[in-house]
């Protein structure tokens, strides 16, 4: 089997004890972004699987886009990332 060489681990494991790979991160050229799309790339930062700087490169993010998903995440959960609820989590 041939395993393609990647920066940074090719593993690791979450708080729910679940194991997030390099390939269940979304694809370079995600032009949709899904909450579970969002979801996987702020998971696979802060569990450092990928660096914030290589998602930002890789996916075309600004810095203030990723960091509205991660504060989204953190203050409300998963679910503050989908877009039609973006409503109900926006501060006034």
């Amino acid at each position: 089997m041939y395993l393609k060489k990647v920066e940074g681990p090719r593993a690791v494991t979450l708080a729910d004890g679940s194991v997030m790979t390099q390939a269940d991160l979304p694809p370079p050229d995600t032009t949709r972004w899904v909450a579970s799309r969002k979801a996987a790339v702020v998971r696979g930062v802060v569990y450092g699987l990928i660096s914030q700087d290589a998602a930002l490169e890789r996916y075309s993010l600004s810095d203030d886009e990723f960091i509205s998903w991660v504060r989204a995440v953190s203050t409300h959960g998963e679910a503050a990332l989908k877009t039609t609820l973006v409503q109900k989590y926006r501060q006034l």
